[in-house]
């Protein structure tokens, strides 16, 4: 198999770890807000629960929730999961992630000082006006860093859709590096994940720099 034709094998695998990216961004980031503030809430059982799911999601391996998530509509309704299996992996991945994300965010909020809601009431800000307005910018710019570190990891564990046999990069470099007997499709795929990685810090450093307004 000559170069060019095994860069168009594994590029299809490309796109479905692009998507598998992407995806579980746009789903884990709103859903991290909800947990976070399901985790804040003035309700004890809802907060005591909120707190059972993240220590699920960070306490236990990735691989062994997209397995869970795939086979559980089977084993506890009987229901069939054929072509259930991509719906499968962004659901792990965005269920996980959320965990994170909603720790991340109340961290964030709460390493705002309590003078700012003070002062937000003062000026008669309500409620929601005050953490759109004042708190949020103010937690985007904190967290940030932890964003970024979650989302460079968030590349890497894509790989981890190989455990429901979905063929996304990584799962195609080992099909076509066994097949060819070659280690260069693991070469194209480390080159894949490093240029990805590199791309996402450099965007998040841009917003970094973009919101960092005292310089």
């Amino acid at each position: 198999m000559s170069f060019s034709t095994m860069l168009a094998a594994m590029g299809e695998g490309m796109l479905r770890t692009c998507a598998i990216f992407f995806l579980t961004l746009l789903f884990s980031l709103p859903l991290g807000m909800v947990v976070m503030f399901l985790r804040r809430s003035k309700i004890r059982v809802v907060r005591e629960v909120t707190k059972i799911y993240i220590a699920i999601m960070r306490g236990t391996p990735l691989m062994l929730q997209l397995l869970m998530w795939y086979f559980s509509p089977y084993y506890l309704f009987g229901l069939s999961i054929r072509g259930y299996r991509f719906p499968a992996i962004i659901i792990g991945f965005a269920m996980n992630y959320a965990a994170y994300f909603a720790e991340i965010f109340r961290g964030g909020i709460e390493a705002i000082p309590q003078g700012q809601y003070e002062a937000a009431e003062v000026l008669g800000y309500s409620k929601t006006q005050t953490f759109f307005k004042i708190i949020l910018p103010q937690v985007i710019k904190t967290i940030l860093p932890s964003v970024t570190n979650e989302v460079i990891t968030l590349v890497k564990d894509t790989s981890l859709a190989f455990t429901l046999a979905y063929n996304e990069m990584f799962s195609l470099a080992k099909q076509i590096a066994a097949s060819q007997t070659s280690f260069v499709p693991f070469v194209v795929a480390g080159v894949f994940y490093f240029v990805a990685n590199y791309v996402v810090a450099f965007v998040m450093e841009r917003i970094e720099k973009a919101l960092d307004y005292y310089r």
